[in-house]
């Protein structure tokens, strides 16, 4: 049975390609909005996150109706960090839509997700976006993109792929470079010719493969998947086996069915070969289950998600300031929300250590293992985390590997120099290099800890101009010992608020991340030190009053605005004998022993 009535797609690109603003259009044009219905900008970043950030975290599906056919859309995440999401959901589709930007082309994130996608056999389309920026670089992209599909092992006909010509913010595309395009019908129309439909045995038993997880409080777990053979109905009695073939569930019921109609789910009856669908009753269905008939149990392959390269230690937080801020702040609670992430992130790896209080969790990369934490903290949760570490792995002779970075930097010519100067201390080793008018491009490979704290002082370096991504290249041969950090920190030496007199002198030694105000406890961090060792100073030291003035000393004391640190900036300043805590209101860095003299005498005896 072919279905010529749909087509599956995913659309992937580097993230800030323009991925989320192109599906906007999508929507627009194939009539899914009223003529005069308010809509938000990206309305596919949904989660509270992705708006702030303006980048896509989670695969999202949609659907747009042209000439009677049914286009099912996914928007992936553009993010190395994410990849997990989108290795799985390219199991949904038939073909591709690989956005490249116009200036920029060709990026990190963009040869993993083609790469995933070529493995797959699937058909690419080449869309060129962000054709109307004043850089665009049209006459060289196309070559770029051939380039790529060449290293990449592409088939003859995946290097014959179509090339469109796009603007997703004003909603056009062409075929041809020097022509503007009025509207998206040439993409519409591209989709529909060269994307093969979707084709299956609709007589055939049920096999529906999950790759994807939801959950709703009312009706509990939600698979997503796409029905490979066969057909599925309401109340149908089916088996559910896991990718290793062992049966999970026997005669489970379907209690609902849902499809995809624009941003709507819409509840129907029965569907059949081709279609994505979202089914729920099924207890404890979790993604690379196959939902097959009773009578024939037959497991589909699940694709293989690439494994960890970045762990952290996730504990109960036990500072002196603990419990007033969190709602969730027992480790029972903590081991209870870790592994409900795993029902859905097949990225993510959660163990538990010696200590109850304590979980190793592993992830993509600092960013996915930050958002967690994010999202951990505004639902109410209390918690310290330790610093981000690699994880080392052993070749058959016994030699340490370690896992390595694809770094892609942009900068402008003359911060150059600085940016070579860093990355050799980094241990990364230029690949590439190549001018781009006024701005160089510059490749590296770099051992995954040498990037750890990188992104501030890369920014600095640049004055703000620079463009740095990176992606899992692989691992190599261990490279040797990395400075994590060239400062020391500031700290606090007893417990108090930090009050003007205090925070004047003991801005002299540093840069503070406090103000005025602010509830601090001995061992806390306060600031950062130029110099290498740790500093302890008394941010609560407040003025002895006597009777006698003077004019000059006694004129209002001035403070240097403090360095306020986001999430990220946190875990980038992190030192080994340093933790972060974590709470709905605060981000606190502290040290491991909170005692300044305890401390001294364990540093004593190290």
């Amino acid at each position: 049975m072919i279905r010529n009535d749909l087509r599956n797609i995913a659309i992937i690109a580097h993230v800030d390609h323009g991925k989320t603003t192109l599906v906007d259009e999508m929507l627009k044009q194939g009539g899914v909005f009223r003529e005069n219905q308010a809509v938000a900008e990206r309305v596919m970043d949904s989660n509270d996150i992705e708006r702030e950030r303006g980048i896509t975290i989670l695969a999202k599906n949609t659907s747009v109706m042209y000439n009677d056919i049914k286009i099912n859309i996914i928007d992936t995440p553009g993010h190395a960090d994410f990849g997990g999401e989108v290795e799985r959901v390219l199991e949904m589709v038939d073909g591709v839509l690989l956005l490249v930007d116009a200036a920029e082309g060709p990026m990190p994130q963009t040869r993993f997700v083609l790469s995933k996608a070529l493995e797959m056999g699937h058909k690419i389309i080449v869309v060129v976006n962000k054709i109307d920026r004043p850089d665009a670089r049209l006459d060289e992209i196309g070559d770029e993109v051939l380039e790529l599909l060449l290293d990449l092992d592409a088939n003859d006909e995946q290097l014959e792929s179509p090339i469109l010509f796009c603007s997703g913010r004003s909603g056009t595309a062409s075929l041809s470079q020097y022509e503007a395009g009025t509207d998206l019908k040439p993409l519409f129309d591209t989709i529909i010719n060269y994307i093969e439909p979707p084709k299956g045995e609709e007589e055939q038993p049920l096999q529906m493969l999950i790759s994807s997880i939801d959950y709703n409080e009312y009706v509990g777990r939600i698979g997503i998947g796409r029905i490979v053979r066969g057909s599925i109905k309401v109340n149908q009695q089916v088996t559910v086996c896991d990718y290793t073939g062992s049966k999970k569930n026997y005669n489970s019921k379907i209690v609902s069915l849902l499809q995809i109609q624009g941003l709507n789910r819409v509840p129907v009856q029965e569907a059949c070969v081709g279609d994505i669908v979202w089914i729920s009753g099924i207890e404890g269905i979790t993604i690379g289950d196959t939902i097959c008939a009773t009578d024939t149990p037959e497991p589909l392959p699940f694709v293989k998600i690439s494994e960890p390269t970045v762990e952290m230690t996730f504990s109960v937080n036990d500072s002196p300031f603990a419990g007033k801020e969190g709602k969730y702040v027992t480790s029972r609670q903590l081991r209870e929300r870790l592994f409900r992430e795993l029902l859905k992130d097949v990225s993510l790896r959660v163990e538990e250590t010696e200590s109850t209080d304590s979980f190793r969790v592993a992830g993509r990369g600092e960013m996915h293992l930050s958002i967690l934490i994010e999202n951990m903290r505004r639902e109410g949760y209390e918690l310290a985390v330790s610093t981000p570490r690699v994880l080392f792995k052993k070749d058959e002779n016994g030699h340490k590997l370690e896992p390595i970075e694809r770094l892609v930097i942009d900068v402008p010519e003359d911060c150059v120099g600085s940016v070579m100067e860093k990355m050799g201390t980094r241990k990364g080793e230029i690949v590439n290099m190549h001018p781009q008018g006024s701005r160089t491009r510059i490749e590296f490979l770099v051992p995954a800890r040498g990037l750890f704290g990188y992104k501030s002082e890369f920014l600095t370096d640049t004055k703000g101009e620079g463009i740095m991504s990176h992606v899992f290249e692989g691992y190599m041969p261990y490279k040797g010992d990395i400075d994590r950090r060239s400062t020391g920190s500031l700290i606090s030496f007893e417990t108090g608020e930090a009050v003007t007199y205090g925070l004047f002198n003991a801005q002299e030694r540093g840069q503070l991340f406090i103000t005025s105000g602010t509830p601090v406890y001995e061992g806390m961090v306060v600031g950062a030190s130029p110099k290498t060792e740790d500093l302890v100073v008394n941010v609560c030291k407040k003025k002895h009053l006597t009777n006698t003035r003077a004019s000059g000393s006694d004129d209002a004391l001035r403070l240097v605005p403090p360095r306020i640190l986001s999430l990220e900036d946190c875990l980038e300043f992190l030192a080994d004998d340093e933790l972060l805590e974590v709470t709905p209101e605060s981000l606190r860095i502290r040290k491991r022993i909170l005692s300044n003299t305890q401390r001294a005498k364990a540093r004593a005896k190290a």
